[in-house]
């Protein structure tokens, strides 16, 4: 996909901005610190008024993040804006022509929701602020995929909050519970496993199918399974769509309608509201997110998800499992991400000084990254952070502390397992459309990957 014609932008000024911390020898100690003014202003002196654009994680959580900013800079107002998952594209595009009402935005990687290849050159490089806040070493301190996900053509145009992985499923352990059920391990396992909450009027999995994204992640989740590793080659035209694993892929995924796995009226449904509400009002007790469902652990920010379901009820146990083995291959617990989201800072912000201190302080200072490691929305983008679990308040400790560590840890250590990042523009319409004609009946398998490799082939 080509990529947007990135602005030239003189950063000296803002070069100068960013104090970093010294050993006493003049020695750059690494540790983040707080953005200053060229004039050595104190950060609880450094004021602004930042408005910030995005989509994600949402509220209360992003008022947390600004809370807990303030306790460094109390005299920047950050105000947060939010827009849909599906409208954020078409409502920030013309926002960035404005130099008041958006100083910092949220960019991801690939083809994603404000791919930074479309809106990377509208935001200001932050290499040197992210150079002077961390140290000339600033790169090893940072999860390689946010720094190289969010740098077009050498400049780094958003910092990272995180990363989010998927290929896992959630369940209510309540439900599972209250019918003497196990999470499904098999095909055979899911079937049965559904059979029984229909038999008791509970519905089982629910998936957005109308949301393309989400079926994706299915895909890819089936894909792993059957051959682990040949999906992602397959997005960077290593092996063909038409590989026969791949076709599996494709003929399993149509299995999960034809078999009673996916709900009635999937393919009108999308993720989010629809599948999210089913699953938090505790209508259905499986739905296919990823790490990014972490934060709904916790108490508080899964009764605001409940209550926008239009549930009344206390807060319920989901734990995160793996994909159920239905390929029988026994090739499970595949996860596969990249940056959720980094903050850019708009070019034609009239606030950059104070946009910047808050988009460095996110994405490098132990708070920051801590408050976001304790919301257990992303896995943190600084790598010596990783959630404070004396900290972290969950629903349910005793049965949800051992897997969301188990899950956190597993993500940590993915290195080559991208979600969107070799994906493109084109091919992600391609996969969406080939995913809902199989599952529609109006494509067989063979026919989709085959259209698959024509779309890659054009691609180049």
């Amino acid at each position: 996909m080509a990529l947007g014609a990135v602005a030239s932008l003189a950063m000296a000024a803002l070069a100068g901005c960013v104090s970093t911390s010294t050993n006493g020898t003049g020695t750059s100690t690494g540790a983040p610190t707080a953005v200053t003014t060229g004039g050595g202003v104190a950060p609880k002196d450094l004021s602004g008024n930042v408005v910030w654009w995005g989509y994600t994680p949402g509220s209360p959580v992003n008022e947390q993040y600004i809370a807990q900013f303030n306790k460094d800079y109390p005299n920047i107002k950050v105000t947060w804006k939010q827009t849909s998952i599906d409208d954020y594209d078409a409502a920030v595009r013309p926002a960035l022509g404005n130099s008041s009402g958006l100083d910092v935005y949220q960019m991801s990687a690939g083809s994603a929701n404000g791919g930074v290849a479309v809106f990377g050159g509208s935001a200001i490089d932050l290499t040197p602020a992210v150079q002077a806040a961390l140290g000339s070493d600033w790169k090893s301190k940072l999860a390689t995929t946010g720094v190289s996900a969010l740098t077009v053509d050498g400049q780094l145009k958003a910092l990272a909050a995180g990363a989010v992985f998927a290929g896992t499923i959630w369940i209510n352990q309540d439900l599972f519970d209250k019918y003497g059920l196990t999470p499904p391990k098999t095909y055979d396992d899911w079937k049965n496993v559904c059979a029984t909450f229909k038999k008791n009027n509970v519905g089982c999995f629910v998936q957005g199918a109308n949301q393309g994204a989400f079926n994706i992640d299915t895909l890819h989740a089936i894909a792993d399974n059957v051959s682990p590793g040949t999906f992602i080659k397959a997005t960077r035209g290593e092996v063909p769509w038409t590989d026969p694993n791949l076709v599996k892929a494709f003929q399993l995924w149509k299995g999960l309608f034809t078999d009673g796995i996916m709900q009635d009226g999937a393919l009108g449904q999308m993720q989010y509201p629809d599948a999210n509400n089913a699953f938090m009002s505790q209508k259905y007790a499986m739905v296919m997110m990823g790490t990014w469902y972490s934060q709904y652990l916790i108490p508080n920010v899964m009764q605001s998800a409940m209550q926008a379901a239009g549930s009344t009820d206390k807060p319920f146990t989901m734990i995160p499992i793996n994909f159920p083995d239905i390929a029988g291959t026994g090739n499970t617990g595949s996860l596969f991400g990249d940056v959720d989201y980094g903050q850019g800072v708009s070019a034609k912000s009239s606030n950059q000084e104070a946009a910047t201190a808050f988009a460095v302080w996110m994405g490098t200072s132990t708070a920051g990254q801590q408050a976001i490691a304790d919301s257990l929305n992303l896995i943190p983008a600084l790598k010596s952070v990783t959630p404070n679990w004396d900290n972290v308040k969950l629903v349910n400790p005793d049965k949800q502390q051992g897997p969301e560590k188990d899950l956190v840890q597993r993500a940590s250590a993915v290195t080559d397992n991208p979600r969107f990042a070799t994906i493109n523009a084109d091919m992600n319409q391609a996969l969406m459309q080939a995913l809902s004609t199989v599952a529609a009946g109006q494509a067989t398998p063979d026919q989709a990957t085959k259209t698959l490799q024509q779309a890659q082939q054009s691609n180049g």
